[in-house]
């Protein structure tokens, strides 16, 4: 059994976080490396932000001028990663979710803020991790089936379609 410390902290002040919502941001880093067969104890950030926060990152480092729900900034390459000296975890990376965009997709998409947000912190964790779904094809096939994997595991299964294409 790994363990991860999930280091989380509330940036923005457009809405309110559900209680619940921490132990389940955690519950889902823990299920993706207990899927992954990630063993080395690990370290993840998660930063909770409004809109114009996240677009202003989008920008900077994506180029993309728009807001977006999630970003993943992954600290190690080729499953290459720095460690904490002070507790040998590996650093894996930090994700920063949107809070209104999840609020909004979650309406959007006819599912609970936590199966949006279980589901952007699944797929950050997988990006973190070295998985890429902005090619298409196999790539993102896969990525697709880790996540509900994932997330049926933890009890979150979809019972509604939550991906759209966007134009």
């Amino acid at each position: 059994m790994n363990q991860v410390k999930v280091i989380i902290s509330n940036e923005q002040k457009a809405a309110k976080i559900p209680s619940g919502i921490r132990l389940l941001i955690r519950r889902c880093c823990h299920a993706v490396l207990e899927e992954e067969g990630f063993t080395e104890p690990a370290e993840v950030s998660v930063t909770f932000v409004d809109n114009e926060r996240i677009h202003t990152l989008n920008r900077e480092y994506r180029q993309v001028d728009r807001p977006t729900d999630v970003l993943s900034f992954p600290l190690g390459e080729n499953g290459v990663y720095d460690k904490n000296l002070d507790t040998g975890a590996l650093l894996l990376g930090d994700i920063v979710i949107s809070v209104p965009k999840a609020m909004e997709q979650a309406e959007l998409y006819n599912h609970s803020l936590q199966r949006e947000i279980g589901f952007l912190t699944v797929h950050s964790m997988l990006h973190l991790l070295g998985y890429d779904h902005e090619q298409g094809g196999m790539e993102e096939v896969r990525m697709r089936e880790k996540e509900e994997t994932v997330l049926t595991k933890i009890g979150l299964k979809r019972d509604n379609s939550y991906y759209m294409e966007e134009e």
